[in-house]
């Protein structure tokens, strides 16, 4: 049990859930749940519009699922609606709770690494599509360009948002290691959509156009993913500390999950000192006569 619980501290998920991740230190609850509500209608709205243009006409929305973009679009909107919920429950209760802090902690765990993923994903999204993919036809339309300015530029901005302007703490640095791994497994997904639907869902992703550069930007894109996450932890951490100085923010839970890890590791040494006390030591034994 000690063990688990070592765990999930190193994972970001201390015993306790603080209220950080309801709170704003600029916004009320009551604010930051509204704020979150209304981004989380935005967002859905926005992705079910695009999904249902999808299939118009001759068109079908078989490859919708296909696409990273939508993808991190769609993990974006549930934190939102999940976030919303929690945050919307702490406001109108008058003792300081939200549902999460009952969670098993396995389900605490995947609330703050979704996290990890709305403000690492949409920045690789947009930085990508506006370096790599955009094109004339990214604004030949007002539909188009709506529907990119908002899957590709405000998703950076809903990720800001939570960045910047809630009591949400900075990630472990193990969660990069979840980000890489999700990342690969869209490279399976992207040519499980070639074998299958016949196309390339990004076309910087076919070995027969890119040749050598298809492992340059595989590899860009991993490296990106871990740099993009190192930003994003160290603006968290540095907002953490302009608020503390300030009287609007809490303790530092990054530092709670590295104290509760540490404290459950002397406590399992003790425990097996304790044991190494009660039994025999060495040359301790019933003298041979």
């Amino acid at each position: 049990m000690a063990a688990t619980s070592k765990l999930y501290a190193r994972l970001g998920v201390p015993s306790n859930i603080s209220p950080a991740l309801v709170t704003s230190p600029v916004l009320s609850p009551l604010g930051l749940a509204c704020a979150r509500i209304l981004l989380a209608l935005y967002a859905l709205t926005t992705s079910i519009v695009v999904l249902v243009h999808d299939t118009q006409g001759s068109k079908d929305a078989s490859g919708f699922f296909s696409y990273f973009t939508d993808l991190s679009y769609i993990g974006l909107i549930s934190y939102l609606c999940a976030s919303a919920v929690q945050t919307l429950v702490y406001a109108l209760r008058r003792n300081g709770s939200f549902p999460l802090q009952r969670w098993p902690r396995l389900l605490q765990f995947l609330h703050i690494l979704l996290y990890s993923t709305v403000t690492t994903f949409p920045i690789i999204v947009t930085v990508v599509f506006w370096a790599l993919l955009s094109s004339p036809s990214t604004f030949a339309t007002t539909f188009s360009g709506w529907s990119n300015i908002s899957q590709h530029a405000m998703n950076t901005l809903f990720a800001l948002f939570e960045i910047l302007l809630t009591n949400v703490r900075p990630a472990p640095w193990a969660h990069v290691v979840f980000l890489e791994v999700f990342l690969v497994c869209y490279l399976g997904v992207a040519y499980i959509t070639k074998a299958t639907d016949g196309f390339y869902t990004y076309s910087f992703l076919d070995p027969h156009t890119e040749h050598g550069l298809l492992a340059a930007y595989i590899a860009g894109i991993g490296i990106g993913g871990a740099l993009v996450f190192a930003a994003v932890k160290g603006l968290v951490t540095l907002r953490v500390r302009f608020f503390q100085k300030r009287g609007r923010a809490g303790a530092d839970w990054e530092v709670q999950c590295e104290w509760e890890a540490d404290r459950l590791g002397q406590d399992e040494e003790g425990k097996e000192g304790d044991a190494w006390e009660e039994g025999e030591r060495p040359g301790e034994g019933s003298a041979v006569v």
